[in-house]
């Protein structure tokens, strides 16, 4: 029986030593998480200085003072975040602090716990009732109409509105 392997009643394969004790095999490593699906936070009591790269979602509920770029995954700011810096990141959420610039792929969303300082690009917003926003917002998207406003006609909207007022009257009194 040496180095035989045996399969139990419940489907756990083993291997007969020697001194034939039963030694379980390890359990195959559980799956890990799509990095898509993983979040980091930083804590209320960290301050990070510095530029931030990520391959995941990011929480900051501490102070944060540089750059992040995630332009694939989340950034949010929590209730009790400060973050001062550029966010490149695919949707951004605001509750706490942030003063800076947010370019985001997708949507950006301002709670109404949010202070907001900066300028902001993304594809659409919105701004709960409550929060504090000063600064820009420029939506990311397609136009509705065909039309570009560069090639249209230059002049009055309405031509001929100011022909009547200009043009000399046909009314014309003699002097005798």
């Amino acid at each position: 029986m040496l180095g035989k392997t045996k399969k139990p009643e419940n489907d756990t394969p083993f291997t007969v030593s020697k001194k034939e004790e039963a030694k379980p095999t390890p359990p195959s490593p559980r799956p890990t998480p799509t990095p898509s699906d993983e979040k980091t936070t930083i804590g209320e009591h960290i301050s990070i200085e510095g530029q931030i790269k990520g391959e995941e979602h990011l929480v900051i509920e501490g102070a944060l003072k540089g750059n992040v770029e995630m332009e694939k995954h989340n950034f949010t700011v929590g209730s009790n975040g400060r973050v001062d810096g550029e966010i490149r990141a695919q949707n951004v959420s605001i509750s706490g602090q942030l003063q800076g610039t947010i370019n985001a792929l997708g949507k950006v969303e301002i709670t109404n716990e949010a202070d907001f300082y900066g300028d902001i690009k993304a594809k659409s917003i919105s701004v709960e009732d409550g929060a504090y926003f000063k600064g820009s917002i420029e939506l990311d998207r397609e136009p509705h109409r065909k039309s570009n406003f560069s090639a249209a006609p230059k002049g009055p909207l309405y031509p001929d509105a100011g022909k009547a007022a200009l043009s000399p009257s046909t009314d014309t009194k003699q002097e005798s």
